[in-house]
């Protein structure tokens, strides 16, 4: 098990709410990792927004307070950062921290994107990028033209000795990223809020590309996102699930694709494109309110999607409902929207369900 920790927008400055995910900072964000450590996950992913939230910082600071917890970056655009500077943040983690990091990749969206220039990578970046990235990390110089850039001699003056970073592919899973995933990545984080049927197939998928291209399916591990909310009260639980799935279908096309992938009527995502909140905003959703502004819109999620793709209620419940993407093949949970301390009670029983 593993924790994804301040999940979405954060503020500078704490909003005073009696509940422990509304608005909030970089720096509670760190003290969620050392949580975490001490709770006994296994690693801890970040997302990144270019603003107050960059994962280099944060990641750094997780690292430093703590001695064995993976720390991860969950996802980087290669579009975002010259493949060079890239390199550089993973050698760099692990010469002051151990070999603790991990390099997580994705395609990113071009609507959180609009009106910066920079566009969503492309698969055939994404190939090339990892190239480049694990030949910085061993050491070579890079001369290259291509779609990542046009480079005459990358190299680095000073190499890190151990081990490189793992390199893991964020997202659907669809073909051509199970593709990529079974020819470059060391593992897969499956967006948030796949079901199990989804979780399913993207994994028959990722093992259908390994065992085409001759590689051991079981060498790739895939985890699955997924919101828990054990014993939160009722407003809370639908602020990290209902509220954060507004965020994910008022995308265009990333709701149809999740709405695709789950089984879900797309008659939806026009009552939550539509929705009168949304009437004036020259953004994306999660780029102009928080998860809790958005409860009116949420209310239209019905619940039994939202019961079918994360883990609600008892902690016994959460236990069963993640045993569910377990089961779909998932090879761990990587708990989503809730903080690390808010799990507490779930990773114990989650570590004891055998007994």
């Amino acid at each position: 098990m593993s924790a994804f920790v301040i999940a979405g927008a954060v503020t500078s400055q704490q909003e005073e709410s009696e509940y422990d995910t509304v608005s909030r900072t970089p720096a509670q964000g760190i003290q969620d990792g050392v949580d975490a450590e001490r709770l006994g996950f296994r690693r801890v992913w970040l997302s990144e927004r270019i603003d107050i939230k960059w994962s280099d910082v944060i990641l750094s600071g997780i690292a430093a307070r703590t001695t064995r917890l993976q720390v991860c970056t969950g996802v980087i655009d290669p579009t975002t950062r010259h493949p060079w500077t890239a390199a550089a943040f993973g050698a760099t983690m692990q010469a002051c921290y151990g070999e603790r990091f991990i390099m997580g990749l994705g395609r990113g969206d071009n609507g959180y994107f609009k009106g910066t220039g920079i566009q969503m990578a492309t698969f055939r970046q994404m190939y090339d990028y990892t190239d480049i990235l694990r030949d910085l990390w061993a050491g070579k110089h890079v001369t290259y033209d291509g779609p990542v850039g046009t480079f005459e001699d990358l190299s680095f003056a000073e190499s890190y000795h151990g081990a490189p970073p793992p390199i893991w592919f964020g997202g659907f899973c669809g073909p051509a990223g199970a593709r990529y995933a079974a020819a470059k990545a060391d593992g897969v984080i499956l967006i948030p809020m796949m079901n199990p049927t989804a979780v399913a197939e993207a994994k028959a998928r990722i093992v259908e590309s390994c065992e085409r291209i001759g590689r051991d399916p079981n060498s790739i591990r895939v985890g699955a996102l997924v919101v828990t909310a054990p014993n939160l009260s009722d407003f809370e639980a639908r602020a990290i699930a209902h509220g954060r799935m507004v965020t994910y279908l008022q995308y265009p096309g990333y709701g149809e694709q999740l709405c695709t992938a789950n089984g879900w009527d797309q008659g939806l995502l026009d009552k939550i494109r539509n929705h009168k909140r949304f009437a004036n905003i020259s953004q994306v959703a999660d780029r102009e309110f928080q998860r809790h502004e958005m409860m009116d819109v949420a209310s239209v999620i019905p619940d039994e999607y939202m019961w079918d793709c994360s883990a609600i209620g008892t902690v016994d419940e959460c236990v069963a409902n993640l045993q569910r993407f377990i089961d779909a093949g998932a090879d761990e949970i990587v708990t989503y929207g809730s903080t690390p301390a808010q799990n507490a009670e779930l990773v114990a029983a989650w570590r004891n369900r055998d007994r």
